[in-house]
């Protein structure tokens, strides 16, 4: 029990946490949020590549076969370039944002599933160890909080409250909790799908911040400051390396 009260509460993190800073990003001027966001992807980007890159594909290496991970990983990036084609998968980290008709709707569905999806990686994390589940749920949290003001800002654009919107995505949030209750059943029934999950949650992250943050940044949409972008994009790998070294 207190490891599944560990998996809900850090499920929460990822998946409020973001939230949570989003809701007071709102409340700053539009020149201030437009200053910070940028500035926070470029550090999701760290965390993002830190986590699985140095965290989950190093536990699922000590647990099965190079080969295997790898293929596992292949076969995640394909299933998540499959799913952000369906639209299931929708990034927007600016208020800067396309707006039509279909588009809150989509916003909604496609955030209660990323969130289904970090609650499931994030309880796999912590099933492999707690310092490991606190360093997903940073990188998790970490990339929400641009996601989360951008979409924030889609759907005020489509004619909801604030009020209105902040709660549809807290809703959209509680998706997490599912995702983690779910892979915790799972690997508890099944313990020996634990290192593929955990594969597949680093192609989740991977897919994130190489498909969709670090083109942006590349594009300059983003933030256009060379300089500023690796400084933050290490500072993110920096957290985690340092959140390993102190509670790993």
């Amino acid at each position: 029990m207190p490891l599944l009260a560990t998996t809900i509460g850090l499920s929460l993190l990822g998946s409020f946490g973001g939230l949570l800073v989003a809701s007071a990003l709102l409340l700053f001027t539009d020149a201030i949020r437009t200053r910070l966001v940028p500035w926070l992807v470029s550090y999701a980007v760290g965390a993002l590549l830190g986590v699985a890159l140095l965290a989950l594909l190093p536990e699922a290496l000590t647990l099965l076969p190079a080969t295997t991970v790898l293929g596992t990983l292949l076969a995640g990036i394909i299933v998540f370039f499959i799913l952000e084609k369906l639209v299931l998968l929708r990034h927007c980290h600016t208020d800067e944002c396309d707006v039509h008709e279909a588009t809150a709707p989509l916003v909604i569905v496609g955030d209660a599933f990323h969130n289904f999806v970090d609650g499931a990686i994030i309880c796999t994390a912590v099933l492999s160890s707690v310092p490991l589940g606190i360093n997903t749920a940073i990188a998790v949290a970490a990339h929400e909080i641009p996601q989360e003001v951008g979409d924030v800002a889609i759907l005020l654009a489509s004619g909801y409250s604030r009020t209105r919107a902040l709660m549809l995505n807290a809703i959209s949030g509680a998706s997490g909790i599912l995702g983690a209750l779910l892979a915790y059943a799972g690997v508890s029934f099944v313990p020996g799908i634990r290192p593929y999950i955990l594969a597949f949650s680093s192609a989740s992250l991977l897919y994130i911040a190489m498909s969709d943050l670090i083109p942006d940044l590349h594009r300059g949409e983003i933030d256009a400051n060379a300089v500023r972008q690796v400084v933050l994009i290490s500072a993110g790998i920096g957290t985690i390396v340092l959140f390993e070294k102190l509670i790993g």
